[in-house]
């Protein structure tokens, strides 16, 4: 039975990523139901804690979106991309993934995309170059940002194991920050100078490209929204402060006697409590809130967390011992095929968030070292491996010389080379510290 429930699993994992979006979480739902009603499994407890501190994230990102915050980031950085035009291909992905860690979404790389392209191709660069592995670092930036769904996630589930956000931010911020690195080296004289570009030349000779603009447009700002952001940053900081600083949360009682308040809680109250005073400071206009892209991604993280950690851990819990039996000590031999279970999976349900969800339970019951899972964690972002991906298609679209692309065999697309060297990079060096941090 344990083969035909993984089976019906998988096939339901393919069937959600297919059809995309919170379906993903509507199928993990149907897991759970089948699993229970039909193969006679014990439900799990569905991940309260995680769904709850995700929604506390989110709530504070879509205040900072609704009152003019993300539109000033991404202006800032428009204006450092077309002051150093000719570094575009190793500034881009940094200011991508600056505003992915501090916006806590990958969302803002759909506004800044269109400049990179233009910018690019205005100083004779190959715009496939900065486009890709900008597209890499936005999402990167994820695993590495204190107020992403997917860290939500990861907080929430680590926990048990005494393992704080700055912990986790230690390992993944170097670890991603050099993967990044690693790979805008990697795509820096990738594919042909632009004025050799078979593609581009025809483009320019049949009159499809729009001429280069050279000034930025003008976009108003709200008027609140440098303190919509400085609010929103702040949250983050008491965040990252009072996960390093235990003694700076209040002790409650627990069944293990007094203790220091939960990060879980903490982060849920503080998140929430900040995404009520940039409301109160800021003025946005409160039906803004619910109807951002923020809010909508965070809802899908949130359906993701409900159906598809639920699906997942009820599983992993009725067969832990067949589990463990045939695939522990394995994994506890050669920590990193984690990492590489996270990549396949990551790529076919295009979901930082979700993929940890489904994966991290698995890990946990293994009895894998925190170490090996923090460090393997990058993996998550195999998204660009079929390049289906909303950033993916967004950068496609954007750059007109068409030298971003899809290659006739699907995977030699632009992203392949970027995203790979991200991945490798970022997960051996969030190994290796992982050992040195956590050991």
């Amino acid at each position: 039975m344990f083969w035909t429930e993984l089976a019906f699993i998988l096939v339901a994992l393919v069937f959600g990523a297919r059809v995309g979006g919170v379906f993903l979480g509507m199928v993990g739902g149907l897991g759970v139901a089948v699993l229970v009603f039909v193969f006679g499994l014990t439900p799990s407890s569905p991940p309260i804690d995680v769904i709850l501190i995700i929604l506390a994230v989110v709530l504070a990102a879509s205040s900072l979106q609704a009152s003019g915050g993300l539109d000033l980031l991404v202006r800032l950085a428009e204006k450092m991309l077309r002051r150093h035009p000719r570094h575009i291909t190793l500034l881009a992905p940094f200011i991508c993934y600056l505003f992915t860690f501090m916006s806590g979404t990958g969302h803002v790389v759909y506004s800044l995309l269109p400049v990179i392209a233009e910018v690019a191709r205005g100083s004779g660069i190959r715009p496939e170059r900065p486009l890709s592995i900008s597209v890499i670092a936005s999402q990167q930036a994820i695993t590495a940002s204190p107020i992403s769904a997917a860290m939500a996630a990861m907080i929430g589930l680590m926990a048990p194991l005494g393992v704080s956000i700055a912990t986790i931010m230690m390992i993944c911020v170097p670890a991603t920050l050099i993967g990044v690195a690693a790979g805008a080296v990697a795509t820096f004289n990738k594919g042909k100078e632009l004025a050799d570009d078979p593609e581009y030349q025809r483009r320019l000779a049949a009159g499809l490209l729009k001429p280069v603009e050279h000034t930025q447009k003008s976009v108003e700002i709200a008027p609140h929204a440098k303190l919509s952001v400085l609010l929103f940053l702040t949250g983050a900081v008491v965040i990252v402060l009072l996960g390093l600083i235990p003694g700076l949360r209040p002790l409650v009682e627990t069944a293990k006697g007094l203790q220091p308040l939960s990060m879980s809680a903490t982060i849920q109250m503080v998140m929430l409590s900040f995404s009520c005073i940039i409301v109160l400071l800021c003025r946005p206009p409160i039906d803004n809130i619910l109807s951002g892209t923020v809010f909508r991604a965070g809802a899908l993280a949130i359906v993701c967390a409900f159906g598809l950690a639920w699906m997942s851990e009820t599983f992993v819990s009725s067969h832990i011992g067949l589990i463990k039996a045939e695939v522990q000590t394995l994994l506890q031999s050669h920590t990193w095929l984690i990492a590489i279970m996270m990549f396949f999976v990551s790529a076919m349900v295009s979901s930082q968030a979700a993929t940890t969800l489904i994966l991290l339970p698995l890990g946990l019951a293994l009895g894998l070292p925190a170490y090996a899972l923090i460090g393997s964690w990058p993996a998550v972002n195999g998204y660009f491996f079929i390049p289906v991906a909303g950033q993916c298609l967004a950068a496609l679209a954007f750059d007109d010389t068409g030298t971003t692309r899809i290659g006739k065999y699907v995977l030699n697309h632009s992203f392949m080379r970027p995203g790979l060297v991200n991945v490798v990079v970022s997960v051996v060096v969030g190994l290796t510290l992982g050992k040195l941090i956590i050991g």
